[in-house]
């Protein structure tokens, strides 16, 4: 029996009803008035179809809020061509690269494994198709039984690595840092087996994206007083608006403060970011917010629909979707969950003094 492989003129027609569930502008302004942390949940379930929320906490919340999302990349990857399919599965790979991580930071502080399970988004594995390798992960009860787990895997290294770090400074750092630069390797490897118009736009997010992560791996390890030349080795050698003399200047800061003027000076000198940068600049509290901004601004300043174009108009479109979901999630619904359920414990703890 042969297999249909969905064209993107197929994909375009599918992805159309996707775009409602965006919360718009308008709606977003009538959610941030909800007090209500009930209302406020069926106020989104239009936009998250099939969410369910049996504690009504931030974190059983904030979990259900990615599950829809996760099923919604899922519904994509259903109804899309090949080199599409591989490039969501590997986006999803920085999730399942989450799962990992809880995994082995809940063996390392002594959680049970049923603790374990019940941090993990198994619909990412099942989307992947990595299932039995979590499953097989989970059971283990050491960091040793972990290094035999994953030895045949493409997490091998990076786990090592960080695994003797952790034995020899108690610090988990280069676990998280050397697993994080393995997804932005991952993404970027696959632009080989690119179409022109695939290229065109999966080229410059997957840019944009090691970019982003180029820089907050920077300012974390400043942040963390990480040693320069270990830094160094969690980058990955892809550029944007970056060079080897600019990365290496933002690395060589020792402070924050530094590394945020050296910044404002790189992003002031380019004729794409600046204007962007200009509207908000950094934050110093949320600096790797700030930073996210400007590349995705400048990223859909860049891209733009071309209608007689249906390959390039289905691609543009779908990283639109995803990228507007994840902003939705990230800077409304969930900011917003938080300030009603601390709001009601404040009101709750004025209340019995």
């Amino acid at each position: 029996m042969s297999v249909i492989v969905p064209s993107y003129t197929y994909t375009y027609i599918k992805i159309d009803f996707l775009k409602q569930l965006i919360i718009d502008n308008e709606t977003l302004k009538k959610l941030r008035l909800i007090d209500d942390i009930r209302e406020f949940i069926n106020f989104i379930r239009p936009y998250y179809p099939g969410i369910k929320i049996y504690k009504f906490e931030i974190e059983e919340i904030e979990k259900e809020l990615y599950h829809t999302f996760f099923k919604l990349i899922g519904k994509i990857i259903s109804f899309s061509p090949f080199n599409m399919r591989l490039f969501l599965k590997n986006y999803l790979l920085k999730y399942e690269i989450m799962n990992i991580k809880k995994i082995i930071l809940g063996l390392i502080i002594g959680l049970s494994k049923k603790e374990r399970a019940e941090r993990i988004n198994f619909f990412i594995e099942e989307l992947i198709g990595n299932v039995q390798f979590i499953n097989r992960l989970l059971d283990c009860t050491s960091l040793d039984e972990v290094q035999v787990v994953i030895k045949n895997t493409k997490y091998y290294k990076a786990i090592r690595e960080g695994i003797i770090y952790f034995i020899n400074y108690n610090d988990t750092f280069v676990l998280e840092a050397f697993l994080d630069q393995l997804y932005y390797l991952a993404i970027e490897k696959e632009e080989q087996s690119y179409t022109k118009a695939e290229k065109q736009i999966l080229t410059m997010y997957v840019n944009s994206l090691i970019e982003i992560y180029n820089l907050n791996v920077i300012y974390r390890g400043i942040l963390n007083n990480i040693d320069k030349k270990l830094l160094s080795q969690f980058l990955v050698k892809k550029f944007l608006f970056l060079d080897d003399f600019s990365t290496e200047k933002l690395l060589n800061q020792n402070n924050i403060d530094d590394f945020i003027s050296t910044l404002d000076n790189v992003f002031k000198r380019n004729k794409n970011v600046k204007k962007f940068y200009a509207l908000g600049g950094i934050n110093k509290e949320h600096v790797y917010w700030s930073i996210e901004a400007i590349y995705i601004s400048n990223f859909f300043s860049l891209l733009k629909y071309k209608i007689d174009d249906i390959e390039y108009s289905t691609i543009f479109k779908i990283i639109e979707i995803i990228i507007n979901k994840q902003k939705e999630i990230q800077f409304d619904v969930l900011p917003n969950v938080v300030k009603i359920i601390h709001k009601k414990f404040q009101i709750l703890e004025e209340g019995v003094k």
